[in-house]
């Protein structure tokens, strides 16, 4: 029951974060409001688990991934603001950032919630847990397309350049 509260709590503070998304869903915000629900989930259903043996393969995996977030995120939002030249909050950046971890992947952000969806996986490997990392992926992997769309729309020809040496998610790869 407390997780459910926690779970109404948490969709709350989303959905007043995400709001001005619902207006017109092609914002890359609406696709993201989804992906930010499933990690909730996520964490409200492994913190009973979040400790317990901490030195197995799975939560060393875990740990690891979470870390990789972590450093990602405070290096993506670092970029952005101080190389990005933000107006208002700092998705609206007026430059296009190509530096740091925006040198290999286009979306160093939602590359980080990636690793942090599959990091809470690996603390309770559960189909339900599996599922919720998956759909939270596809909603990321949306996210990532909309925005796309979004900077080109922005940023013309240099953001279809960008597109075309750097990668989505995955350095060279993907």
């Amino acid at each position: 029951m407390d997780r459910l509260v926690l779970f109404v709590l948490g969709s709350a503070g989303i959905f007043l974060y995400s709001r001005s998304s619902f207006r017109w869903p092609a914002p890359h915000g609406f696709f993201r409001f989804f992906a930010f629900e499933g990690i909730l989930g996520q964490v409200l259903l492994a913190a009973v688990v979040w400790f317990k043996d901490v030195t197995s393969l799975p939560q060393i995996i875990s740990w690891l991934l979470l870390a990789a977030s972590v450093f990602l995120a405070v290096h993506g939002f670092y970029l952005l603001h101080s190389t990005g030249q933000p107006q208002g909050n700092f998705e609206n950046t007026t430059i296009l950032v190509q530096r740091g971890a925006y040198a290999y992947i286009r979306h160093p952000l939602y590359t980080s919630l990636l690793l942090l969806s599959w990091g809470i996986f690996f603390k309770d490997l559960s189909l339900v847990g599996f599922l919720l990392a998956a759909i939270t992926s596809v909603f990321l992997f949306a996210t990532a397309k909309t925005e796309e769309a979004e900077n080109l729309a922005h940023f013309g020809p240099a953001y279809a350049a960008y597109m075309q040496k750097t990668a989505r998610f995955i350095p060279y790869i993907f």
